[in-house]
């Protein structure tokens, strides 16, 4: 089972190029501040925005500077099912521990198709599936009942959560009766969910925040809920800036503070207003991260 923290990596960007220096900054500062994993090529990664090499080169880089220091979980997402098997079969073949799928956006479908989507994925590679449901970017939901059929396939091990919906893990353990990675797809409630039944979060402030969040995480597999409150209500003003205006372009604003990469994205991202750049300013510098 995949358990603990695990960054949603930014994906560097320097004059609209892949900053392939920056990005090695970034990794040796996730594993020397104690984190528990790595998830590139997701939403936070930008993956619809990059090209087919780019995406590669990532997961590439990824599992090399790694080196097996911690588990990598490669991004596969795509409402093209052949392009997420294509994704998921370059993650195998290159070393990757396990792949991060989403659910079928702009498509609409069935439930029957989501299921349909997943098993294809299944059936095409031999890596681990951690399923990605988040019905605020894909439209669709992926329902308990769906879940508990996709978790029947021997390979799928865990899902991430971003529905919303912190009755949703309850539901879903009801349902699935084997060893299950629960994630939290969202760094606010991430406290809440492992207080259900949850064990990990993949973190957009662990970008920045890694031995924090980290730190979150293993409070509450210790059931030490009184100080993972505490931890989690210093870093609540961060987990809300971040998101006043579309991820990633907090996070990478963050990361530019602490000198780990550009904060450039991608369109149709764009760059943050002065407002929100000075809440995440006060943030960082309210935890002491970033001088005053």
């Amino acid at each position: 089972m995949f358990t603990g923290c695990y960054s949603a990596l930014i994906t560097p960007f320097l004059d609209q190029q892949l900053d392939e220096v920056a990005l090695r900054q970034l990794l040796r500062f996730q594993l020397d501040n104690g984190i528990h994993g790595l998830v590139p090529m997701g939403t936070t990664g930008e993956s619809p925005c990059v090209s087919e090499q780019e995406h590669k080169r990532v997961i590439e880089l990824v599992v090399e500077e790694t080196a097996g220091q911690v588990p990598v979980i490669a991004g596969a997402c795509s409402n093209n099912p052949r392009e997420a098997i294509a994704y998921a079969q370059y993650a195998q073949r290159i070393g990757a521990d396990a792949v991060l799928a989403v659910a079928g956006y702009y498509n609409r479908p069935s439930q029957e198709g989501l299921f349909q989507h997943f098993k294809a994925l299944h059936d095409a590679t031999d890596i681990p599936i951690i399923v990605y449901n988040i019905p605020p970017r894909t439209i669709v939901d992926i329902q308990p009942e769906t879940m508990a059929r996709i978790a029947e396939l021997p390979r799928v091990v865990g899902v991430k959560d971003a529905c919303g919906d912190l009755a949703r893990i309850s539901h879903e353990r009801r349902h699935i009766s084997k060893p299950f990675s629960y994630f939290s797809g969202d760094d606010m409630t991430a406290l809440a969910y492992n207080a259900s039944g949850g064990a990990g979060c993949i973190s957009v402030a662990a970008n920045v925040l890694p031995a924090h969040c980290a730190r979150l995480q293993q409070l509450t597999a210790a059931q030490d809920f009184a100080a993972a409150l505490r931890l989690h209500e210093q870093l609540m003003p961060l987990f809300a800036a971040l998101f006043v205006e579309p991820n990633p372009a907090g996070i990478k604003y963050a990361a530019s503070l602490l000198g780990l990469c550009s904060a450039e994205c991608r369109l149709p991202m764009v760059p943050l207003t002065v407002s929100s750049q000075a809440q995440i300013r006060q943030a960082l510098q309210g935890l002491g991260v970033l001088a005053e």
